[in-house]
């Protein structure tokens, strides 16, 4: 069960966190990975750790926020592989503020990467489905989707265009075999978060962890291998009675 044999598998943002353990988790059931990411020695570092396992996967550059990029990446996939059966939009950035704190460019910002890079690579990534009857597109929004969270108002805003991208693309191409789903999170343990506590709270580090652990009534933030479990799922043909939903993996908040 859940094996992805045989099956091309583009992961965006795949050079750490969560993007990487879905990489790492899907060439290790079959798939042969391609990992997009803007970092390119992160990518790389993502591949090497997947060929140790003597799984296959290649790296490609790219800003999934710039269309001719995209195109490129996805045009050089298809040349190569022949195929991309599932695609898993991840890449993505954060900001914190609320709707003062939010300046003009800090919402281009995030809108750019988070709602038009998953617009960008879906539809590059459809025509190779589309030839070949059958695609699974995965997205990663948030529990911010679907609840209010203080102070994260342009990313709220981008995860919620990303649940109803997710709804729009399946309904579209349900006929057509091909998949739509996203998984909302709650907040993730990963390296960006670490960055992001330990540059903005010096000093008040674990104070900080423990806050955003305890926002989950389990006591405790997610991981990025719980996700990509979640992901695989998704993506397999055991799920091939599922489209069009959102899948929240958020340690307990939605039932509180």
């Amino acid at each position: 069960m859940f094996r992805l044999n045989d099956k091309v598998a583009v992961v965006t943002g795949a050079g750490s966190g969560i993007g990487a353990a879905i990489a790492l988790l899907f060439a290790r059931q079959g798939a042969r990975v391609v990992v997009l990411d803007l970092d390119e020695s992160a990518a790389a570092d993502t591949v090497e750790r997947i060929r140790a396992t003597d799984a296959k996967a290649d790296a490609t550059r790219c800003d999934v926020s710039d269309a001719a990029q995209v195109r490129a990446a996805f045009a050089e996939i298809d040349a190569r592989l022949e195929r991309v059966d599932v695609l898993v939009n991840n890449a993505g950035v954060a900001h914190v503020g609320d709707l003062e704190g939010t300046t003009e460019a800090d919402f281009d910002r995030v809108y750019r990467v988070n709602v038009k890079g998953f617009y960008l690579c879906a539809q590059a990534a459809l025509p190779s489905m589309l030839r070949q009857g059958s695609g699974v597109i995965l997205n990663m929004a948030s529990i911010t989707a679907l609840v209010g969270v203080p102070e994260r108002f342009a990313y709220s805003m981008s995860k919620g265009a990303v649940l109803a991208m997710t709804m729009s693309i399946a309904i579209d191409y349900m006929k057509r075999n091909i998949r739509c789903n996203c998984i909302c999170p709650a907040r993730v343990h990963t390296p960006f978060v670490d960055g992001f506590v330990a540059r903005n709270f010096p000093g008040r580090e674990a104070e900080m962890l423990q806050k955003l652990s305890e926002y989950q009534p389990m006591g405790r933030m997610g991981t990025p291998e719980e996700v990509a479990c979640l992901a695989l799922y998704l993506c397999s043909d055991e799920a091939s009675f599922i489209t069009g939903q959102a899948y929240p993996i958020d340690g307990g908040v939605l039932v509180t």
